[in-house]
């Protein structure tokens, strides 16, 4: 499936939903802490609907809908993969777990043994 690339360009209404969206959510942490001497409850509905209109007045812009797409696109993308089944999962991931051992005990040993060679054999500090 051919998919087409669009550029946009942004629009001044487009700037003006982003920056009201930015506002929105600034007024709500503003409204917060304001309404300090007002309930728990109070304070937290204000900041919870002012990020829900910021959220909405984004998904509104250019940007809001290119992040709607990428959603979808991903969506259909992830039901696309054919997942292994569980008895091929346990194999590859026992096969980490055993390079992951051998690795380290290989590191361990050249660890070791370059220690020896400079300590004892070159500067015979033991």
């Amino acid at each position: 499936m051919a998919t087409s690339q669009i550029e946009t360009v942004s629009t001044g209404a487009d700037k003006a939903k982003l920056a009201a969206a930015v506002l929105l959510l600034l007024g709500g942490f503003v409204a917060f802490y304001l309404l300090a001497q007002q309930a728990s409850y109070v304070r937290w509905l204000a900041l919870l609907v002012a990020l829900a209109a910021a959220v909405g007045v984004f998904f509104t812009s250019e940007a809001g809908k290119e992040l709607i797409a990428y959603g979808r696109d991903s969506v259909r993308e992830v039901k696309k993969v054919v997942w292994p089944a569980r008895k091929e999962a346990m194999q590859m991931t026992a096969y980490v777990f055993a390079f992951v051992f051998v690795m380290s005990l290989f590191l361990w040993f050249t660890d070791k043994t370059l220690e020896w060679v400079l300590y004892d054999l070159v500067l015979g500090w033991r």
